[in-house]
């Protein structure tokens, strides 16, 4: 009434007359949640952190505390009280200190009016203190409104759901847990009386920040309860005595509060915010993440996932001053479904930096949030003897291995390219680091032992494009290749792709691999089985897509070769399960791989460094250095750091999901030798067979057996240069 006599009432009366009779309240702003597999919540995601509650969840007391202070007339005008009006003119023209005239419906509705700018990014404010005279009239008259559509608790529940009451905690539930942590139907009086005392001005009377001002301004509440006949004496006179009785808690948001947990949130709200099915724009999906009270549930075990990260500090300590840069990364996929199970490092989720912190996620791409991937090392292997048996050949094929120098003239295979082959144009010195294992052998042998020039000599007599189809169809990307470094396809311009020299993510190869646990069936990775907002309606998530991407005997015949690699040269019978897995491990070691797994779970470990990545720099190189405070040795490779933290995590994971068979592989069929006439000739050709077969490969296999009690065959060490003109060391 006074604002509009001091506009003037013809003024007055052309507003009221130009509003609308009500507005459309947009959706008050709800925090956001990340849950688990089974529903535990992962993270909180809120600009305001707000819980709504039904008027019967809060305390008598509050609402009682609230009227009190705040408009003791509530239940009896409509909107407007003429006589707090008249009040408030009164006092702001005799006194000293101003007074507010505004109901609880006013108040309500001028927060709506302020949620509504937020989220539309308007740039009028209805902030109190800020509001000229047709910001006043356009409250009166939308309390009016809002009086004839809503009862009085429905007002008062509202109200209690909406306003500020500290920094960043909206509603009175919010507020309950952070100044008490009790529910908001919990509140006893003093509580209550403190809570409705903090909304007139929240920073002020804040109970941790200004204690006296805040117990002073309660016990003033208090006094307005008895007077109004909310309370009795003796109610007044316990409370009034009482401290504060805080109980502080925090509920941060975002990833930092998610703990082990906070590099697969990370992951999840990079899905989101990448993804137009949540908005068309960057901030749109903001919007929605912070504001729109979406509940999301993952694919995510957090028991098994803190596991994988204690595991992976115990191989890399974070803290050791020598590990600066020096890192570890463990992610789980489910073969069969492509869940990702657990996505942990050993590093603390902080942006602040430091020694041991990080928000750059090591096991995906730099979209997502990641490092850009790292060389893959000899777990790229397994896909050139997919290639191999692809093209009828067999594992127990002989192959010669004896040449480790290749022209740049010479032509490779590639008919999926224009020319139909490439050439390195530079001369390719394909070096194995243990001696002994340029010559012949077997397929199975070669990649058994990770023999490079062994893996090179099967791609030169094949199609490198039947390479490259087997690793784009199992969903592996060269990192940091395309335009803005962006993952790409692999292509065979450069075949020293076959021994590991592109990077790749942790994640795409626990995938991949998780095909060779599901006879070959892969299925794309995915962090979301559902979203949905408040409303309970649901957003577009990726579901479970598979493809048949593996001939499923080629898969068995390949498991018949990884198994023995991981039972007997990792695990070394402390899994009692069929399992397997190849190693891996670039030049300087800067890049270390276990990627294994069963029938019920794939994972992928590893251990390198982020920003020393090449072995140009005798600094960077790994052997001898200093890690976890103590000299490595000089030889480090997968056995060193990544197949341990493979084993120790998988020690137990593999009982939690089912672990079958991996197939048969087949066995080469045994040839019966025809009597020769000239017996001599028949016992020479034997013998020398035997030799060079038996006795040989024995011996070979014996030297390399005695080798890897000290290193694990000094693991040979793969190409992670593209140059061809480097020397390409094979890893073990």
């Amino acid at each position: 009434m006074a604002a509009i006599a001091k506009t003037g009432l013809t003024t007055g009366n052309n507003i009221v007359s130009a509003l609308p009779s009500s507005f459309e309240a947009l959706p008050i702003s709800e925090p956001s949640t990340i849950l688990d597999s089974d529903g535990k919540e992962i993270a909180k995601f809120y600009e305001q952190n707000r819980q709504p509650v039904k008027l019967d969840d809060i305390s008598p007391f509050m609402r009682k505390a609230i009227v009190s202070v705040e408009d003791e007339r509530f239940y009896e005008h409509k909107g407007i009280d003429p006589q707090g009006i008249a009040r408030a003119v009164v006092s702001n023209v005799t006194g000293s200190s101003r007074s507010g005239a505004s109901t609880l419906t006013q108040q309500y509705v001028n927060n709506l009016l302020v949620n509504n700018q937020e989220l539309t990014g308007a740039e009028e404010s209805t902030i109190s203190g800020q509001k000229d005279y047709a910001d006043k009239i356009r409250e009166l008259k939308y309390a009016v409104s809002i009086e004839k559509e809503m009862s009085k608790d429905e007002i008062l529940e509202g109200y209690l759901n909406l306003v500020l009451f500290s920094g960043r905690e909206y509603g009175v539930q919010a507020a309950a847990q952070h100044f008490y942590s009790v529910d908001a139907k919990d509140l006893n009086l003093q509580q209550s009386a403190m809570l409705a005392g903090m909304v007139q001005l929240p920073n002020v009377y804040n109970p941790i920040n200004n204690p006296e001002r805040s117990l002073d301004r309660r016990n003033k509440v208090l006094g307005n309860m008895l007077r109004a006949g909310a309370i009795t004496k003796a109610e007044y006179d316990k409370a009034v005595k009482s401290d504060l009785e805080l109980d502080p808690s925090k509920s941060p948001s975002g990833c930092i509060a998610a703990d082990d947990n906070a590099y697969f949130c990370d992951y999840v709200t990079n899905l989101i915010l990448t993804d137009d099915a949540f908005g068309e724009t960057k901030q749109d999906r903001e919007n929605l993440l912070y504001r729109g009270g979406l509940t999301m549930k993952t694919t995510l075990n957090s028991k098994l996932n803190k596991k994988a990260a204690k595991d992976a500090r115990k191989a890399i300590d974070p803290k050791a001053k020598s590990n600066e840069d020096v890192f570890s990364s463990i992610v789980s996929v489910e073969p069969g479904t492509g869940n990702i199970l657990t996505m942990a490092q050993n590093t603390t989720y902080d942006p602040a930096g430091g020694l041991g912190n990080t928000v750059i996620n090591f096991a995906v791409e730099r979209s997502l949030g990641g490092a850009g991937g790292f060389q893959g090392g000899s777990t790229m292997k397994p896909y050139t003897t997919l290639g191999w048996l692809s093209e009828g050949h067999n594992m127990w094929d002989t192959i010669d291995a004896s040449r480790q120098n290749y022209s740049g003239s010479y032509k490779w295979k590639a008919s999926c390219l224009p020319e139909g082959s490439v050439q390195t144009y530079s001369p390719w010195k394909v070096g194995n680091a243990s001696r002994g294992f340029a010559r012949k052998m077997k397929v199975d042998y070669g990649l058994y032992w990770s023999i490079n020039s062994a893996t090179v000599a099967e791609a030169a007599k094949i199609d490198l494009c039947s390479i490259t189809k087997y690793i784009n169809a199992l969903g592996v990307k060269a990192q940091d290749k395309g335009e803005n470094r962006t993952p790409t396809d692999f292509t065979p311009v450069n075949p020293s792709f076959i021994i590991g020299s592109e990077k790749i993510t942790p994640l795409s190869q626990a995938a991949a691999f998780a095909a060779f646990a599901n006879r070959g069936e892969f299925c794309e990775p995915r962090a979301l089985t559902s979203v949905t907002d408040r409303d309970g309606n649901a957003y577009k998530v990726k579901k479970t897509t598979c493809s048949q991407a593996v001939e499923e005997q080629h898969v068995s015949d390949l498991n018949g070769t990884l198994s023995k690699i991981a039972k007997t040269r990792v695990a070394k019978g402390t899994i009692n399960v069929p399992i397997a897995g190849k190693t891996g491990t670039n030049n300087g070691a800067t890049s270390t791989w276990f990627v294994g797994y069963t029938t019920g779970i794939s994972t992928a470990s590893w251990v390198g460094r982020l920003k020393g990545q090449g072995e140009d720099r005798k600094e960077n190189l790994m052997h001898g250095a200093l890690i976890n405070d103590q000299r490595a040795p000089s030889m480090v490779d997968s056995s060193t750091y990544a197949a341990p933290l493979w084993l120790d995590f998988m020690q137990e994971a593999v009982y939690d999901y089912p672990h079958e068979s991996l197939g048969s592989a087949r066995k080469a069929p045994v040839v019966k030798k025809e009597p020769s006439e000239d017996s001599s000739d028949s016992k020479s050709d034997s013998k020398e067979d035997s030799k060079s077969d038996s006795k040989k490969e024995s011996s070979s296999e014996s030297k390399s057996e005695e080798k890897e009690s000290k290193s694990d065959s000094k693991e040979s060490k793969s190409d992670s240069k593209s140059d061809s003109k480097k020397e390409s060391k094979s890893d073990d």
